[in-house]
């Protein structure tokens, strides 16, 4: 078999493993185990911390957000254990373990929101992606957790932080590789996961620019049914 086709497998590999990874329901597991509760059938029927911490409680949220955390972490890690020293030089493109590392990650981001478990339904990927982020580059990930911290509390909004974590993540991945020479596979990750999450976030960006989006803090039995379909802010 030539070095091509294997790296090709191992590129494959990740992505599957990546996607089964991803693809774990935390959300639905945690709420149904802690509160026997069904996420699905509740608040924005949203898998992720935001929908299970106002629906199950505080204790299911923490446990989801780690879960989903772990899911994009393990994915890079695993990848990292497939990829070895794998290279190939295509023309003047080189391909190699950074590249299945950025795979793996995206593939449990995908996972995250359409899981094969739960008939292609789940969350928004923010915390997923973060786990990625933070195996590939954890400078990124502290400063993306920095700013969801701060724009989600000043502001009340998860949908907002999450939207300016993503895009303040993607801003320093471009700093790194133009100053310190980080691969471009990783400038990649963040750029293709900052259009996902915003493109999840979509229902959530409406509802801001309308004055109708949901405040961190506010309990499922009091979301609007009206606006209940298009997923939690932030998750």
């Amino acid at each position: 078999m030539t070095p091509e086709a294997i790296l090709v497998i191992k590129y494959i590999s990740c992505i599957v493993l990546g996607y089964l990874l991803g693809s774990i329901p935390c959300g639905v597991i945690v709420a149904k185990r802690i509160a026997n509760l069904n996420v699905l059938e509740l608040g924005s029927k949203s898998t992720g911390t935001t929908n299970v911490l106002r629906t199950a409680g505080r204790k299911a949220a923490i446990i989801v957000f780690a879960g989903d955390l772990l899911k994009g972490v393990l994915a890079v890690m695993f990848a990292r254990l497939i990829m070895g020293n794998s290279y190939v030089a295509v023309g003047i493109f080189g391909f190699g373990p950074p590249f299945g590392l950025v795979l793996a990650a995206l593939a449990a981001v995908v996972g995250h929101n359409w899981s094969v478990f739960l008939k292609f339904k789940g969350g928004r990927g923010v915390t997923t992606y973060f786990g990625g982020m933070m195996a590939l580059s954890w400078p990124a990930a502290l400063l993306g957790g920095e700013l969801f911290i701060i724009g989600a509390f000043t502001t009340k909004f998860v949908s907002l932080g999450s939207i300016a974590a993503v895009v303040g993540t993607y801003t320093l991945m471009i700093l790194f590789y133009v100053f310190y020479n980080w691969p471009l596979e990783f400038l990649l990750y963040a750029l293709v996961g900052t259009i996902v999450i915003i493109v999840m976030h979509r229902g959530n960006i409406n509802r801001l620019l309308t004055g109708n989006e949901r405040r961190l803090g506010d309990k499922a039995e009091e979301l609007q049914e009206s606006v209940s379909g298009d997923g939690e802010g932030g998750e």
